[in-house]
């Protein structure tokens, strides 16, 4: 680690003079150590991907994403591929990947530690999927995808309400969301890779490649790893709100359960469409709890012409789009940077 650039999301987390502060210190014991820094304010997605793909033209060899992982995620996005490194220093909310990898919390503990840390190379999943003006687009991922209920919560939930009222309000407006969503059905196809596919309707596909996600949330999917050269899926055949909760509660308390209508596999592809009747699925009215006024905005702000077909994507907590998708791994993908 000889030139560093660090990339500041201002819009992730909690805001406030104190976190200038604990920026400007990261920041400094960085160059304490020796490290070339460039600082680099990053106020949208797009500025993210894009100063990343500019720091590895200009021969950065680390890039530090300072902020949470929706932060990471558009980083990765220019990184992959790339002999760069990722770095993290933790200025979200939940900071997933960080807690798995063991990143501390403080941004200056962060920055000391992995000043002193190891390069790890990792692969990344893959979700290819069409965006909201109907167009194919692909994109990286390192905590998790989803496909279904997850996603649709993302849909209705805004980064406003996490960034001004915590963890907390977020969790409860999901919860009264998710407790009234109408659950829509999509076909998933699952591949191992040796021939063997596995077909299933589904009203949630959850691939995630983490281990850990902290705070109250411990193992959400056995096995799961980064390391890992394949997917881990959890598929939820059921709309069972109870077979939902049952398997939450079991992730909370360390114990995994064997769930009826949840299922946990392995693959190395994934692919996932609407129903051939293309009405999302026998559980699902015509006009759905959204009603049609909020169809309307949604279009006019994200241009979705087709808002009928609503089974929606996302991965690491960033809404991108709807069904068909398709997911894979990359092998031998990214450079994160982790303590020793």
């Amino acid at each position: 680690m000889r030139k560093v650039t660090i990339l500041f999301n201002p819009n992730s987390g909690r805001r406030g003079k104190k976190r200038d502060a604990e920026l400007n210190h990261a920041i400094g014991i960085l160059q304490s150590a020796g490290l070339r820094t460039e600082l680099t304010v990053c106020r949208s997605s797009r500025e993210a991907t894009d100063n990343a793909r500019c720091a590895v033209a200009a021969g950065s060899d680390t890039v530090f994403a300072c902020g949470g992982d929706g932060t990471i995620h558009d980083v990765i996005q220019s990184l992959a591929g790339t002999p760069v490194a990722l770095a993290i220093l933790p200025f979200g909310t939940a900071n997933a990947l960080a807690h798995d990898i063991g990143v501390p919390f403080r941004p200056a503990a962060a920055a000391q530690a992995l000043i002193g840390g190891k390069v790890r190379r990792i692969p990344l999943g893959r979700i290819e999927y069409q965006d909201f003006h109907g167009k194919s687009a692909a994109r990286y991922f390192t905590v998790a995808a989803g496909i279904g209920v997850d996603a649709h919560l993302f849909y209705k939930l805004t980064a406003e309400l996490k960034n001004s009222s915590g963890m907390a309000a977020y969790y409860f407006k999901a919860w009264q969301l998710w407790a009234t969503h109408r659950m829509r059905k999509f076909e998933a196809e699952c591949s191992n890779g040796n021939g063997v596919r596995q077909r299933a309707l589904l009203t949630e596909l959850l691939a995630v490649r983490i281990r850990y996600f902290g705070n109250v949330l411990r193992e959400l999917v056995p096995g799961a790893s980064l390391d890992l050269s394949q997917l881990r899926i959890v598929m939820c055949r059921t709309a069972s709100r109870n077979a939902y909760l049952q398997y939450v509660a079991s992730a909370l308390l360390g114990h995994p359960w064997s769930i009826d209508g949840i299922d946990l596999l392995s693959c190395s592809e994934v692919v996932c469409r609407l129903p051939q009747n293309g009405n999302g699925g026998s559980d699902d009215a015509a006009n759905d709890d959204d009603g049609a006024k909020d169809n309307a905005t949604h279009a006019s702000r994200k241009g979705d012409v087709r808002n009928e077909d609503r089974v929606y994507v996302e991965a690491d907590g960033e809404l991108l789009g709807r069904l068909p998708a398709r997911m894979t791994i990359e092998q031998d993908a990214l450079s994160l940077v982790v303590p020793a």
